[in-house]
């Protein structure tokens, strides 16, 4: 059974035969000592683990990813620091709303290349990792970019500059996350639930971002770029702790051989360009997100920490929608998850008709924060089940970028049509509901592979013929 293999001792490290009973140096009847067979420390699973230990895999990969989607979720321009951000545009250097929301749509130049940090963390390995050196390298760059942030002159394009290295290499490591929870989830059939709990953690960073970006945006901005700083460098800890994958070996006709495999898996995958499509379709209306910030300080005369308050009432109703999203996505199949789903986020967009109070605001925040998460939850379980296997990274990352692109670019939109056209409040809400609805019946189109099935159903299927 063994062969000619020899093996080590766990005490002297001399060689022996495994059929011997002790080793060649310690004659000693103390075979726990000397004589047994060495034995490795269980170590933590990675995604290439997941076929062999499928339950464990998906407890472990579900730590790092909910600290790795904490760390680049709340640590980003657009979020803990847009409150502040947005406060120092409007009321420092007098910003319109168009400016305003211009300033975002370039501070998030790089999360719309996310594509090619796709193509860098799958075809090239750092190190000999795929995953953990490129999270450790960035985490570190975008920590110390925070810092510099700090000491930057308020004016507008020297603020603008830094925050796009800053979110150049957040991308970096939100794409080596995301790579690893596709990974994982592909290899468990866990898309549903991994999902619900990336969702769940973005929702958690919202109720943190609340009053916690009310409270930043009322001192001095330094504070806040010390903050986000501070949240970015938690992930390098956390990777060095429990993020274990095997190292690879590649010379260079090896790395561009991959870079070309991955371009080809991705060019002919068409059930993710089909996904990426729904998604765009949905995404695409014109924004009121930059609109509603200056209504809420305008008209309503809402207070920073108040502001920040009715975020935390949209991130509370995000958990339960996140919950909720957990338990059904094991009971209906995907297709209806995103009917319903969609058809809701709709719904709840058009209560920002009656958006004239700040009781009204409180319930009105609360429901879109539960609608808009079932969506996105929803679409993003279809991002995750559509990606090719192989391409994990930049798969993935072409449906975030969708998102993000389509997000910010029409928030800049909206706040044009605003500031140039003078269109009302009102009518750009009733546009966006429109354009978001016309996505919901080509659902329908969607290729019946994915989304026929409930999350898990193929994992127990292969268990069963296995």
């Amino acid at each position: 059974m063994w062969g000619s293999r020899r093996l080590r001792c766990t005490s002297c490290r001399a060689s022996f035969n495994p059929n011997q009973v002790f080793c060649g140096r310690n004659r000693s009847p103390t075979v726990r000592k000397c004589g047994s067979v060495s034995r490795k420390k269980p170590r933590v699973a990675t995604a290439s683990d997941v076929r062999l230990r499928p339950d464990k895999a998906l407890t472990y990969a579900a730590l790092v990813i909910m600290a790795g989607v904490l760390a680049t979720t709340l640590a980003q321009t657009q979020v803990l620091a847009r409150l502040p951000l947005q406060n120092l545009l409007k009321n420092e250097l007098h910003a319109d709303r168009t400016a305003n929301a211009a300033f975002f749509f370039w501070a998030g130049l790089a999360w719309y290349l996310k594509p090619f940090a796709g193509i860098l963390t799958d075809a090239f390995p750092l190190f000999g990792s795929r995953r953990k050196s490129y999270i450790l390298i960035s985490a570190v760059l975008a920590a110390l970019s925070w810092l510099a942030l700090i000491v930057t002159p308020h004016e507008y394009r020297n603020l603008l500059s830094v925050a796009i290295v800053i979110n150049a290499f957040m991308v970096i490591a939100s794409t080596a996350v995301g790579g690893y929870m596709v990974e994982t989830a592909q290899a468990t059939s866990g898309s549903g639930r991994l999902t619900a709990i990336r969702q769940f953690i973005q929702q958690a960073c919202l109720v943190i971002n609340g009053p916690a970006a009310g409270y930043l945006a009322g001192i001095a901005f330094g504070w806040t770029a010390a903050a986000c700083g501070a949240i970015i460098f938690l992930l390098v800890p956390v990777t060095i702790l429990f993020l274990r994958e095997r190292r690879q070996r590649l010379d260079s006709r090896e790395v561009l051989g991959n870079a070309k495999r991955q371009l080809v898996n991705i060019a002919t995958a068409r059930t993710m360009w089909a996904a990426a499509g729904l998604m765009a379709l949905f995404y695409i209306a014109p924004g009121f997100a930059t609109a509603l910030f200056y209504k809420q300080q305008n008209e309503l005369h809402l207070s920073t920490q108040t502001q920040g308050f009715l975020g935390l009432i949209a991130g509370i109703c995000g958990i339960l929608a996140a919950v909720g999203y957990g338990i059904l996505c094991r009971r209906l199949n995907l297709r209806t998850l995103l009917i319903w789903c969609m058809l809701t986020a709709t719904i709840a967009n058009l209560a920002y008709l009656f958006y004239s109070s700040l009781g009204r605001a409180q319930a009105i925040e609360g429901l879109n924060g539960l609608g808009y998460t079932l969506a996105e939850l929803a679409l993003m379980d279809l991002a995750v089940r559509s990606t090719p296997a192989g391409s994990e990274g930049l798969g993935f990352s072409i449906m975030v970028s969708v998102r993000n692109l389509a997000l910010f670019g029409t928030d800049w939109f909206g706040s044009n049509l605003l500031d140039q056209y003078h269109l009302s409040f009102n009518a750009l809400v009733i546009a966006n509901s429109a354009t978001t609805l016309i996505a919901v019946p080509l659902v329908l189109l969607l290729p019946r592979l994915i989304v026929i099935r409930k999350d898990a159903e193929i994992y127990r299927a292969t268990t069963k013929r296995q």
